[in-house]
This record gives C-alpha cells, structure tokens and sequence, in this order.
C-alpha cells in the first residue's frame, strides 16, 4: 500500500511539474505579456488605504445588520458626491469604520462586565447603538457644513473667473479644474448642463440631486444669465450681484448651523444619559439606605426604568427632529431601495389587513393624514406610515403582556430571594445578620412551595406547618404566631401574582397609544417646521430679488423657482402653478386664501400687481432699496429661532434626566423612608 502511494504521488507531481512548464510557456506569449505590462501602472506595490476602503466598504454592505448603516451613510453621501462611486464608497467605509472601531470595543467590554445582569447589559447596549447613531449622523453633517464653506471660495473664484473671460460656463469650468475640493465636481456637473444639447432639461434633472438649495440657485441664475445674457445694474453684474446675493444666504445658513451644532451638541447624550445612570443609582441607594431594596428590586423599581427608558428614547428622537437643519438629511436623500414597508405591503395578507385601516381616499381623515404628511415633508406614504402604526401597536401590545407576566416573576422572585428581617433605617444588615436571615427565608420557601397556588389556605393550616419544622421546634408560640403571619402575607402576595384583566387592557391601551406614535411625531415635525416659516420666506424675497431684473423674467418663472426651492409652503405654491395657466390672478388669489402668513401673503399681492399692473421690477422694488434691512432682518430672526429650538430642545433634553432623579432616586428615598419611619415610630409605641 506504502508503494502504491509513493507511486501514485510521484506521478502527480510530474503531472504538475509538465501543467506548470506549459503554462510558463503560454504566459510568455506577447497577448499575456501585452495584460502584464498594461497591469503594472495599475497595481499597488504597497499597502494602500484607498484600496483598503473599498474593500472594506464591499464587506460592510454584504453584512447584514451593517448594511442598513451603510445604506443610510451612502444615500447621504452620493448626493455630495455627485456621480462620484469611488468617493462615496470611501466616505461610507471611512465614516462606518470610525463608528465600528468605538463601537466593537464597547460592545465587548460591556457584554464582559454584565454578563450577570442582563438589564443593564441591555441599556447599555441600546445606549451605545444611539451613540454610534449619534456619531454617523454628525459626521455626515460635518461633510455637508465644509461643502458650504467650500462653495464660499468656489463662488469667491468664480467672480474673478468671470472678470477674466466674461462668460458664466468658461468661468465655472475653470474653477472646477481643483480636484481637491468636494464642490468642483459639482461645478463640473454644473458646467456639463451649460454645454449640452438641452440644458433646461438636465438642469431639472439637476435640481433632484443637488446637495443644497444654494447650488440649485446658482446653477439657475447661470442657467438664465447664458440664455439671457448678463445686464449693468448701478455699473454692476446682474450675474456677479445675484452670486453675491448667494453668498450672503449661505454665510447665514453656516452661521445658523454653527449655532444650532453649539446649542444641540450635548443634547442628544444628555436625552440617553440616564440609562447609563439607572443602574448605579439603583446600587448607590441600596447600599447607603438599605429600606430601599425591597422598592428597587421589586415591580415599582422595574416599572420606572422602564418608563424611563421610553422617555429616553421618544426624547432622543424628539431632539434629533429639532436639530435637524435641513441639510442632505434622510428625508431629502432619495432611497436606492425599497424599505421593508414597501416589501411587506406587496404581500396580500398583509395588503388586505393594512387596507382595512387606511382611510377611504378623499375621505376627511385621509385628507388630513396626507396634509401632516405634506407639511412635515416626510419621505413615507400612506401605506408605509399605516403599516408602521400597525406594527408598533402590535409590538407595543405584545411586549407589555410580556413584561406584566415578567413584573409578576420579579415580585416572587424577590419574596423567594429577600432576606426575612426587620431592616433598619441606617446602613445594612452585616454578613452575619445576613446568613441568618436568608436561613429564615429559605425555611419560609418550604411553607411557600407546599401552599403555593392554594387560595384557600387557612391561618391554621400554615401554623401546623410551621410547627412541623425543625428550625422551629424550640420556637415559642409567640414567634411561630409571627412566622405564621409573614408567611401568610408571603403568601397572600405569591397568588395574587398572575395576569390580572386590567393588565391586558393595559395592555391594549398602550398599543392604542404607540398606534397613535407616529401621527404625534408627524405633527411635531409640523410645528417644528411652522418656526422657520419667516426663515423660508425671507429666501423667497432673495430668490425674487435675483430673479426680479433679468430679462424675459416673468411671475410663472419665479413662481416655479418658489416651488423648487419651497419646503413649508410647497404644497400651495405647487397648486398654483398648476393652475396658473387657466388664470394667473385667481390662481394667486387662490393661494393667498390657503395660507395664513402675513409675510408671505405681501408676496402674492405683490405678484398679483406684477400680473396686471406693473413691472417686476417695480413691485418688488422696495426688496432693493431695503436689503440690508431684509438682512438684519433675517439674522434678528434667526437668532430668534435658535433661541426657541433650543428652549424647547433643553426642556426636551432634560426631562429624562430630571425624571431619573426625582421618580428613580429622590421619591423612592423620601416615600419609604418616611413610610420607615412611621412603622418604626409605631413599633416603639407598641413596645411601651
């Protein structure tokens, strides 16, 4: 057999040795020589991070809780990175790469350190995965504010470009040339719209993908300033001036963000600090006021951090919608695949049990949903916001029937684990007093196993039990007559542990109320939306301020420059496009009539003058003769806004906070110690 095997593996090897000899020999020819040599200037000889990061990038998104991640950096980072693969793939890795190299650690460290206690492994847990969202979000923020401050040079370097050569697309490409900055590929974009064969039309397409409204603007003005050409206003660029114009907003913009980052930049660890908090205040506590066990350990312990931990989280999300500044956010980026709404709409059981709860079409409700949905400029339909409503109604409800039967665990558990002794308000019991209190309770568990689940168990028939334990056969009848009793009332408390009717309409009750969830955040969008109002409309007077003087501008165009750059008012403005063709006064009026804000309206009246009346130019006149008024204005009121979010923001922020330490330390404290005191006190009485 030995032989036979030496012989068969010095046969493969020739079979080898001849493969590799005839591959050699083909690998000389001048085709495979040709490949080798168009290779080598391809190739990396040494490690190279720019390849690493594409790598990395394919692992992540193949992974499958990562790839939501990967997705959600990635729709917000193409939309910077326009037609732009290779860096938004390195910019998903970088970003991914710096949140998984916090979060792995932590992760580890903190399954090492509570491995015993599952809860606050648990809030652990949840509180890092926010921290880690937390991160994602602000360094794709931070991407979007440099693209600001880069557009400020960029539109710096334009003017002089434009002094130069004195046309808008050979100035826009000679700026672009720097490829060092994210904002040159969007003026490469810009320029390649300028050159084409119908510019109108992929400038529209333009309009969906740009990563700010300012670049829209400029691309616009550039648009119509090479259709219409360039006009002297006071010895001045039109062009140059509505470029300047531009730049104003946008220093205002980067201002208010600046300010919002300040105000917001703690609040969010703030809002989801005290899940960090709950467990070492809970030891805290009983370690210094040993009364306090008996609430901690217990259901009312349990049910407040569980409150608290929802407060924490709706908080979280409330202050997260309140920073939002409008930048390359979630909302605005467009989805590159169908969310799991979508997939499970498109199964019928599904479809038929959704479509029984959504509203009939035209109906009151379904207007007024669609209008939240509007206003708040939310990405979902109708169909996906119902079946979120359903799913966490039905999440809500089976979780909290959950934790009631866990509540009733925990409250026997406890009367089976709890030390049987007197405690004493000041410090705990000794090591001592300990050993021997646990003996008592495990001499109870005997009496508690043998009548647990026996209702009807008499005062008599536990005493008998009693006497028959040898732990209390030199007892005297007044201590078997107070073993009796606790354990009666030990018992009492063990039955009575079960599903109660009243919990399971609880239970639906909190599914009603997570049902509801989502149309609560909807209108608090709204309303968050409804401060910045004077903000948008203040960008209309700029808007109409660059527009008002370029030729063959009339108020259809600017009306669908509004639209394009509209976000609060957008539905109206949208409707009055529609109709302006069938009559542009009354189709004016009748959006004056839909909306309520006194700024906005003076806009109407004064496009309804421009219609009929008068020139742009002259109805919108004082827009110029007062634009540095409009601009203090505009900063006065941003300043104002800052001020409102943040009053809102700090009370939203605080209040898990202040909820933890009054309801989780402060009450428990002063409620049972005083309730201590008073049987104390009653005790001593007694005894005299």
């Amino acid at each position: 057999m030995i032989f036979y095997l030496m012989g068969g593996s010095a046969g493969l090897f020739v079979v080898i040795v001849l493969i590799y000899v005839a591959l050699s020999k083909k690998m000389q020819k001048s085709e495979y020589q040709k490949i080798r040599q168009l290779q080598q200037g391809t190739k990396a000889s040494n490690f190279s991070t720019e390849i690493l990061w594409q790598k990395l990038y394919l692992t992540y998104v193949k992974t499958p809780f990562i790839k939501r991640y990967v997705l959600k950096i990635r729709r917000r980072l193409e939309i910077i990175n326009i037609d732009d693969e290779y860096n938004t793939r390195k910019g998903t890795a970088k970003i991914l790469t710096k949140a998984l190299t916090i979060l792995v650690p932590l992760f580890v460290i903190t399954i090492m350190l509570t491995t015993s206690n599952l809860l606050l492994m648990f809030i652990l847990l949840i509180f890092e995965v926010f921290m880690v969202d937390t991160l994602i979000d602000g360094s794709v923020d931070k991407i979007d504010n440099n693209m600001l401050k880069e557009q400020i040079d960029f539109f710096s370097e334009i003017r002089h470009a434009y002094h130069e050569f004195n046309m808008v697309e050979e100035a826009i490409y000679q700026v672009s040339q720097d490829d060092e900055k994210n904002v040159s590929s969007q003026g490469e974009k810009i320029y390649e719209i300028l050159i084409s064969d119908d510019p109108e039309m992929e400038l529209e397409k333009y309009y969906d993908i740009a990563p700010n409204s300012f670049l829209k603007e400029f691309a616009g003005v550039s648009y119509l300033t090479k259709e219409f050409g360039d006009r002297k206003i006071n010895g001045a660029s039109l062009y140059l001036r509505n470029i300047n114009n531009i730049t104003q907003e946008m220093q205002l913009e980067i201002l208010k963000r600046d300010k919002l980052n300040y105000v917001f930049q703690s609040l969010s660890l703030i809002s989801i600090a005290p899940v960090l908090l709950l467990e070492p205040l809970k030891k805290w506590s009983i370690s210094n006021f040993s009364f306090t066990t008996s609430w901690y350990e217990g259901k009312p312990g349990m049910i407040v951090q569980i409150l608290i931990l929802i407060l924490t989280f709706a908080c979280y999300i409330l202050v997260r919608k309140l920073k939002d500044n409008g930048s390359t956010g979630i909302n605005n980026a467009k989805n590159t695949e169908k969310p799991w709404q979508e997939r499970l709409y498109k199964k019928k059981p599904i479809k038929l049990i959704v479509d029984l709860f959504l509203p009939k079409p035209g109906s009151k409700e379904d207007r007024k949903i669609q209008k939240y949905l509007k206003d708040s400029a939310s990405p979902l339909k109708m169909e996906w916001l119902y079946i979120n409503r359903i799913t966490m109604a039905i999440v809500t409800c089976i979780a909290s029937i959950i934790l009631f039967s866990q509540l009733h665990v925990i409250a026997v558990n406890y009367i089976y684990t709890e030390p049987t002794t007197d405690y004493d308000i000041i410090g705990g019991l000794s090591e001592k007093d300990k050993k021997k209190a646990m003996e008592v309770t495990q001499e109870d568990n005997k009496i508690l196993d043998q009548f647990r689940g026996k209702t009807k168990t008499t005062t008599k028939e536990i005493e008998r039990a009693v006497r028959k334990l040898k732990f209390y056969e030199q007892a005297k009848d007044e201590d078997i007559k107070k073993a009796t009793e606790r354990i009666e009332g030990k018992l009492k408390t063990i039955n009575s542990e079960y599903m109660q009717w009243f919990e399971l309409l609880l239970a639906f009750v909190f599914a009603i109320v997570a049902y509801m969830a989502p149309i609560g955040l909807l209108i608090f969008q709204v309303k968050m939306r409804q401060l910045e109002m004077e903000d948008e409309v203040m960008q209309f007077q700029t808007i109409i301020l660059m527009l008002m003087r370029i030729e063959r501008v009339n108020v259809e165009i600017i009306l669908e420059w509004l639209e394009r750059y509209s976000n609060i008012f957008r539905a109206p403005i949208t409707r009055c496009v529609n109709n302006y063709e069938a009559g542009a006064w009354e189709a004016l009026e009748k959006m004056k009539e839909e909306v309520s804000y006194l700024q906005f309206i003076r806009i109407i009246e004064s496009l309804q003058a421009a219609v009929e009346k008068i020139p742009i130019t002259d109805a919108f006149d004082e827009l110029d003769s007062e634009r540095d008024y409009y601009q203090e204005k505009r900063k006065e009121s941003n300043e104002r806004l800052i001020k409102r979010k943040g009053m809102i923001g700090k009370a939203i922020g605080f209040a898990p906070m202040v909820c933890m330490f009054c309801g989780y330390l402060i009450v428990p404290l002063v409620f049972i110690g005083l309730t201590s005191m008073s049987s104390s006190f009653s005790s001593m009485s007694a005894m005299k």
